[in-house]
């Protein structure tokens, strides 16, 4: 079966298009035909206006007749728009709704952010590493406007909360410079340390053994901790690194000008001016994880897998 899966966040839009098989020990996974994004920050100002912007919508839609175009040339039998967190929080998504339902054929779903917690879960999971049936994963979905935290084993899911924050929502709520001044920085540590608390009253942080980061900041961060020359995303994907070697990244990254980040070869130009915000949020994440769990979690695992593969997953019967 081929399918195509579409994410639309608050700061990019992707797109999968993938074969679906089931490999020897009966699972099902994707082999990529397909694999898009298209920074479009569709989140433009909604956290402030509670509306999505009319550049950001033409943004989106350029971005969804190419992606009409991509389908109908190489076919797929089932076809999802997923939409997330700008879309939730925006008072004219019936404007967003009506014009990718005419590009694209195809209801958007604008889904809650534990069914999004839950799709990114599937996705991370699917294309892991074997897993111990004991192990308890905390993936880590950072988006633009938004951020989920799944636990759960390599069966089911045990708990999941999503929280408003992201590397577009801090930066536009927070961040008035680059790089950002002690006191913008305690800002939005403060709303992380909020979100976390959040968190942790529904999910049990402390059973964490294994902690999975996905979306375009972590992996923007873990090519800044290799020491990348350019975006790499088959280095990226799996990359294990030690816990000091992520925060070090991270500070490194908020510290920088935007002349210097925009220099960095792995650094997509749609995220120079959010990453110091995101560093910051995972940053605080990968700190507040490390700290319920006493330090036991050591490490944290970057994945090139999320969302867009678990919406693909779930075209699949």
């Amino acid at each position: 079966m081929r399918v195509a899966a579409i994410d639309c966040g608050t700061n990019s839009i992707r797109l999968l298009i993938a074969d679906a098989r089931t490999d020897e020990s009966g699972r099902t996974v994707l082999r990529d035909v397909v694999r898009e994004m298209r920074i479009v920050r569709l989140g433009q100002g909604v956290d402030a206006t509670g509306w999505l912007a009319e550049a950001a919508l033409k943004r989106t839609f350029a971005a969804a007749d190419e992606y009409a175009a991509l389908i109908e040339h190489h076919g797929a039998d089932r076809v999802r728009f997923v939409a997330t967190s700008a879309t939730r929080d925006a008072g004219n998504r019936d404007v967003f709704v009506a014009g990718i339902r005419s590009r694209l054929g195809v209801e958007p779903e604008v889904v809650s952010g534990d069914e999004e917690a839950a799709l990114s879960f599937r996705g991370a999971l699917n294309a892991a590493a074997e897993l111990d049936p004991a192990d308890r994963v905390l993936v880590v979905d950072l988006g633009g406007g938004s951020t989920e935290c799944v636990l759960g084993t390599p069966r089911e899911v045990i708990a999941a909360r999503s929280v408003d924050v992201g590397c577009v929502r801090m930066t536009e709520r927070h961040l008035g410079s680059n790089p950002p001044t002690e006191e913008q920085q305690a800002r939005v540590l403060r709303d992380v340390d909020e979100a976390m608390d959040v968190v942790a009253r529904t999910v049990p942080l402390e059973r964490t053994t294994r902690l999975v980061g996905v979306a375009g900041t972590v992996t923007t961060v873990t090519a800044m901790a290799l020491g990348l020359e350019h975006y790499d995303p088959e280095r990226i994907n799996g990359t294990v690194l030690e816990i000091p070697d992520v925060t070090r990244a991270c500070r490194e990254l908020t510290a920088m000008t935007r002349e210097q980040r925009a220099a960095l070869g792995f650094m997509h130009e749609g995220r120079v001016d959010v990453i110091g915000a995101g560093a910051l949020v995972w940053r605080r994440v990968v700190e507040r994880v490390a700290r319920a769990t006493d330090g036991r979690v050591r490490t944290v695992t970057a994945s090139e897998h999320d969302i867009l593969d678990g919406i693909g997953l779930s075209l699949v019967p």
